[in-house]
C-alpha cells in the first residue's frame, strides 16, 4: 500500500477546499444556493399538487408514463439546477461574481443527480437503486470538482498480491460495478429470451426449461469473462483456483455434478416434465419445477418434496401422465345374492357414466368377479379424463352414486354376521345378529340368575 500517494491526494484536496472556503464569494454563492433550493422545493410542491401524472399520461406507452412520473417526482432537482444556472449566468454577466464556481458546481451536481434518478428508475429493487445512485453520484461529484483522478490514484495505491495477480481497491470496485451491471443486463436479456422460448409451441416444456437454463448459464459465463477481460485481468492467474475446483469435484462434489448431469439428461430425454404426476419410492405428487440439482414435487397437502435428479435417473419412476393425462380407476364392491347381477352391472355403469370428470371416450365396464359366502363381488372400471382432478375425488363420487342407486333399487350390501352366545339365560343357545331383535322380545322379563 502506497501511503504517500494517498496522503498527497488528501492534502491537495484539503488545500483546494480551504482556498474556496476562505474566499468571501463562497458565502455569497452558498446563500444563493440555499435561496434557489427553497424556491425550487416550493415550485415543485405546487407542481405536484396541480399536476397529476397518472391522468396526464393515461393511455400512453409504459415507458412514457414512467418518464412523466419520474420527471414529476424529480421536478425539484431539475428546477434547482435551472434556477442556479440562470442566477450564475446573470451574476457573472453583471460582473457581480468573477466566475461563480460554487454555483456552477451546485448546478452540475444537481444535473448529475437528476440524470442518475432517470437512469435508476428502470431498476425495481429499492436497495439496489440506493446503492447505484450513491455510487454513481459520488463518481460524478468527484469528476465535477476535478478530484476523480486523485481518488482513483489513491484507491489504486491500496493493493495486495495474490500469486502473480495484483489486486487493488480500485480494481475491486470496478469489478463489482461492472459485474453488477453485466449481471443485471444478463437477467434482463435472459428474461426476454425466456419469454420468447415459453411462447414457442413447437417445444415441449422440458426442452423449454433446458434451453432457458443453458442460455442463462452461457450468458453468465460470457458476462463474467467480458468483465474480467475489460479489467485487464489475466484469466490464467486463476489456474490455481481451477485446479483446486477440479480436486474438489473429484473428492467431494460427485453428487452435485451427478445431479447436474442427471438434470440435463432429464430435460433432454423428456421422461418427466413440469406438470407430470409421478411416483418415486413412497412419494407421489405433481412436478412443479425442475432445477439443475433437484425437482420439486407438490404432494397436494402443502408439502414440497425435493427429489435429487440422480434418483429419477437411477431409480424406478412411475409417470402417470407420460403419454396422456387419463387414468384407469377400479372400484370393488359387493352385493347379496338377492340382487340381479345384470341390474347391478347396469346401475354401476350408468352411475360411472353420469359422474363428472369420468372420460366419455372410453366406456365404463363392470364385471362379476367372484361368488363368496357373504355375496357377489363386482369390479367397476372407468377412466378419469384429467388426472389433475384427482382419482380419489372421482372414485368417491362414483361410490356415492352407487350407494344412492342401490338404496333406490333395494339392493343390499353384505356385511359380516357374528354369533352371540348367552349362557344360562332364556335366549337360545346360538343366535345371530339378524334374528336377535326378534327373539329378545320373547324372553321373560326377569330371566333366572346364572349360578
Amino acid at each position: 500500500m502506497d501511503w504517500t500517494n494517498l496522503t498527497d491526494a488528501l492534502a491537495s484536496a484539503t488545500r483546494s477546499i480551504g482556498i474556496e472556503v476562505t474566499s468571501p464569494w463562497f458565502y455569497m454563492q452558498f446563500g444563493v444556493v440555499l435561496i434557489t433550493a427553497g424556491i425550487a422545493l416550493a415550485l415543485a410542491s405546487l407542481l405536484r399538487a396541480w399536476f397529476s401524472p397518472a391522468s396526464f399520461s393515461m393511455g400512453w406507452p409504459a415507458p412514457l408514463r414512467l418518464l412523466v412520473r419520474v420527471l414529476t417526482q424529480r421536478a425539484g432537482t431539475l428546477l434547482f439546477a435551472v434556477l442556479t444556472e440562470v442566477v450564475r449566468l446573470v451574476m457573472v454577466k453583471m460582473e457581480i461574481l468573477p466566475r461563480g464556481y460554487v454555483l456552477s458546481t451546485a448546478t452540475n451536481l444537481a444535473t448529475a443527480w437528476f440524470a442518475i434518478s432517470l437512469a435508476t428508475s428502470l431498476i425495481r429493487n429499492e436497495f439496489v437503486v440506493r446503492i447505484v445512485s450513491v455510487a454513481a453520484w459520488t463518481v460524478a461529484a468527484l469528476s465535477i470538482i476535478g478530484r476523480l483522478d486523485d481518488a482513483a490514484n489513491a484507491l489504486d495505491s491500496i493493493s495486495f498480491t495474490v500469486g502473480t495477480l495484483r489486486l487493488t481497491a480500485l480494481l475491486l470496485i470496478k469489478a463489482t460495478v461492472l459485474l453488477a451491471v453485466a449481471l443485471w443486463l444478463v437477467g434482463a436479456l435472459s428474461n426476454f429470451i425466456e419469454t420468447r422460448i415459453t411462447r414457442t409451441r413447437d417445444l415441449t416444456p422440458s426442452v423449454q426449461v433446458l434451453l432457458i437454463k443453458l442460455v442463462r448459464f452461457a450468458l453468465i459465463v460470457v458476462a463474467i469473462a467480458m468483465v474480467m477481460a475489460s479489467l485487464g485481468v489475466d484469466l490464467s492467474a486463476f489456474a490455481l483456483f481451477s485446479g483446486a475446483i477440479g480436486v474438489g469435484l473429484g473428492f467431494g462434489l460427485q453428487k452435485i455434478i451427478a445431479n447436474f448431469i442427471s438434470g440435463v439428461i432429464l430435460l433432454a430425454d423428456k421422461s418427466v416434465k413440469p406438470g407430470d404426476l409421478i411416483t418415486i419410492a413412497d412419494s407421489t405428487g405433481t412436478i412443479s419445477s425442475m432445477n439443475t440439482r433437484y425437482i420439486s414435487v407438490a404432494a397436494g397437502d402443502g408439502r414440497e418434496i425435493l427429489i435429487p435428479n440422480e434418483d429419477l435417473v437411477t431409480q424406478r419412476v412411475v409417470n402417470w401422465t407420460y403419454t396422456d393425462r387419463t387414468m384407469l380407476v377400479k372400484v370393488n364392491f359387493a352385493t347379496n345374492y338377492d340382487a340381479d347381477p345384470s341390474l347391478v352391472c347396469k346401475l354401476a355403469i350408468d352411475t360411472a357414466r353420469s359422474t363428472p370428470n369420468v372420460a366419455t371416450f372410453k366406456e365404463p365396464n363392470c364385471l362379476l368377479t367372484e361368488f363368496t359366502e357373504t355375496g357377489m363381488k363386482f369390479a367397476l372400471t372407468f377412466w378419469v379424463a384429467d388426472i389433475a382432478v384427482g382419482m380419489d375425488a372421482v372414485r368417491s363420487k362414483v361410490m356415492q352414486g352407487l350407494w344412492t342407486a342401490f338404496k333406490k333399487e333395494g339392493i343390499r350390501v353384505p356385511y359380516p354376521v357374528r354369533e352371540l352366545r348367552v349362557r344360562g339365560g332364556a335366549l337360545p343357545v346360538e343366535t345371530t345378529l339378524e334374528n336377535f331383535e326378534d327373539e329378545k322380545d320373547q324372553a321373560p322379563a326377569n330371566p333366572p340368575k346364572t349360578p
